[in-house]
């Protein structure tokens, strides 16, 4: 890989109002793609392995790259403009004639889910990690304020007394 891209993981998935704020990066800085609250959701169930009854489109998908006999290769987030991301997906197909790498045009938001299902490497240009805004403050804040949530919740279940149901009943 040359250094116009650099390799990312996703840090965090988010609610909104509007749809979901995917936190992507590395260890030196962390941006935000929105995107809907769908493949918001398939992120979140990609990343915690989650089981589907019926496969969604992103499972789709990659069945039909299988079926293909192409490879998903990696994920580059390679555009930003005017707060809209771009990506390019690059398959590998190798067959009896040869070798072809194909580059696809999609939403990075597609491109996350496809990357994390495959187990795929995500990067992003180096022109756009240096253009866009460093939320890593911001998310080690999100990431802070659940933890202390969740702790909390917890702390109030240990405190609620037990009602008679929670006893088993003994002969």
């Amino acid at each position: 890989m040359n250094k116009d891209v650099v390799p990312i993981t996703v840090k965090g998935v988010m609610p909104t109002a509007n749809g979901c704020a995917v936190f992507l990066g590395q260890d030196d800085k962390t941006f935000v793609i929105y995107v809907d609250h769908a493949v918001g959701n398939a992120i979140q169930m990609t990343l915690a392995g989650v089981k589907k009854e019926r496969p969604l489109t992103h499972d789709l998908i990659g069945h039909l790259l299988l079926g293909l006999g192409a490879q998903l290769e990696h994920v580059v987030i390679n555009d930003v403009s005017g707060g809209t991301f771009f990506a390019r997906i690059l398959l590998r197909m190798e067959n009896e004639l040869g070798k072809k790498i194909v580059e696809v045009d999609a939403r990075p938001s597609d491109s996350i889910v496809l990357a994390l299902q495959h187990r795929r490497p995500l990067f992003v240009a180096r022109k756009v990690l240096d253009s866009v805004e460093d939320m890593t403050e911001i998310l080690e804040r999100v990431l802070k304020q659940q933890a202390d949530e969740a702790a909390k919740s917890e702390e109030n279940k240990e405190d609620e007394p037990k009602s008679d149901d929670d006893e088993e009943e003994k002969p």
